[in-house]
């Protein structure tokens, strides 16, 4: 709809008002983005909007900053439609309008602020941790961490004589499901220390100022329990690139989060920061100098031989036939990762289950089943693998992707 029309429709809703009329007028004063003109006609249009259109028209108002007209046209809502109640902008008007408190409260689910006791718990994120030999695989990588990380836990004194700091901040990056979060828990159980799994909601506020004061109260709670690890599953979602913030809000617990780990020259020994992720090159390049999460390494698929003992690890304990050739099928799975195998296995126990169903006796899971299994599956690794291939060609900033290169070369895609 051109102004021309708009215009029109105006002049048309000023002779004869009408909800229907005024309706159409908001929704297009909402897509110009005009908050003012928008306000005039909220009252009359509010009973004709549907679920959707009265939520485009809130959400519009609170980006225009005019949140006591977004709060009156959402509770005129949902009194007459109490299924349209989003946690969301529950939360936002209760927080916002406190001239109508009193009558939010009635109408609203109140959302209390966390108790920052229940945030430096760490006892609820704390993990159980491995060792190495619970890790198929990925030899070269674990030699890496032994003498890059371990290593100086094991030795403190020999490195505090040359002045090196035990702990650090490390970025585990490769294609989902092949053991980035495995391989975290296995460090923190070869060097003894306590091991916290923090998640994103652990971090995340919708109060101004509170996920920064959760990030600082989950590092002086690791700091006084040395040795400890931090790991941060899929930390872009933390620290992603700040030209992509949506809101200051967002910058914010990216600068609290480089503060702390800034703290590694100070009084951060004793702690590792260990994060993971599928998605390096959405990192800020702040969190990649020394310093920070200055040692990258790289998690690939699994190798043939790998591949061959993971198959064989997820078959522990399942009543098999001895024909299972299980050298042929980790030749067949190239690029598959340790999520892709260990599905395959259950693909294969399903075919094994129906089989069993159909002929009323139990039948045990043969390499018939494994065919039939391979054939409905799929590496989900390649699509990674291709996306990485273009980084690593094109934005190998210091030879931060030699890793994937060298593993492109040897394995082809």
């Amino acid at each position: 709809m051109d102004d021309t029309s708009l215009d029109n429709l105006i002049d048309a809703y000023d002779a004869a008002p009408s909800p229907a009329l005024a309706k159409v007028i908001l929704l297009q004063l909402a897509k110009r983005q005009d908050a003012n003109r928008s306000i005039a006609y909220l009252d009359a249009a509010s009973s004709e909007l549907d679920q959707d259109e009265a939520g485009f028209v809130v959400r519009f108002l609170v980006d225009s900053d005019q949140l006591k007209a977004a709060s009156a046209l959402y509770l005129s809502v949902i009194e007459s439609n109490p299924g349209f109640q989003d946690d969301e902008l529950n939360a936002l008007f209760d927080h916002h309008s406190a001239d109508n408190a009193e009558s939010n409260r009635k109408r609203l689910r109140v959302v209390e602020k966390p108790d920052l006791a229940d945030v430096v718990n760490l006892d609820r994120v704390r993990a159980e941790t491995t060792d190495f030999s619970a890790v198929v695989g990925l030899d070269k990588i674990k030699k890496q961490i032994d003498k890059k990380i371990i290593l100086p836990f094991q030795k403190p004194s020999l490195f505090s004589r040359f002045r090196k700091k035990i702990g650090g901040g490390v970025l585990l990056f490769g294609p989902p499901g092949c053991g980035k979060t495995l391989l975290a828990r296995a460090t923190a159980g070869e060097v003894n220390a306590s091991f916290f799994n923090i998640e994103i909601s652990d971090v995340l506020d919708m109060y101004i100022g509170e996920s920064e004061r959760k990030l600082r109260a989950i590092f002086d709670k690791a700091r006084e329990e040395t040795p400890s690890v931090l790991f941060f599953d899929e930390i872009e979602a933390l620290a992603g690139k700040r030209e992509y913030a949506r809101n200051s809000s967002t910058s914010n617990v990216i600068s609290q989060l480089l503060a702390e780990l800034d703290g590694f020259a100070q009084n951060n020994a004793g702690v590792l920061i260990l994060a993971s992720t599928n998605v390096p090159w959405a990192v800020d390049p702040a969190f990649l100098r020394p310093g920070r999460f200055d040692r990258m390494f790289f998690v690939p698929p699994p190798d043939k031989v790998a591949r061959q003992g993971i198959l064989e690890h997820h078959m522990k304990g399942r009543p098999s036939t001895p024909d299972i050739d299980f050298a042929l099928l980790a030749k067949k799975t190239s690029g598959y990762s340790g999520a892709d195998l260990a599905n395959l296995v259950e693909m294969a126990a399903d075919e094994a289950i129906d089989a069993s169903i159909e002929g009323g006796e139990e039948v045990p899971i043969s390499f018939d089943h494994f065919k039939d299994a391979l054939g409905e599956s799929r590496s989900t690794t390649i699509e990674w693998l291709t996306t990485a291939r273009n980084y690593a060609r094109y934005s190998n900033d210091g030879g931060r992707y030699d890793d994937v290169l060298d593993f492109l070369k040897k394995h082809g895609r």
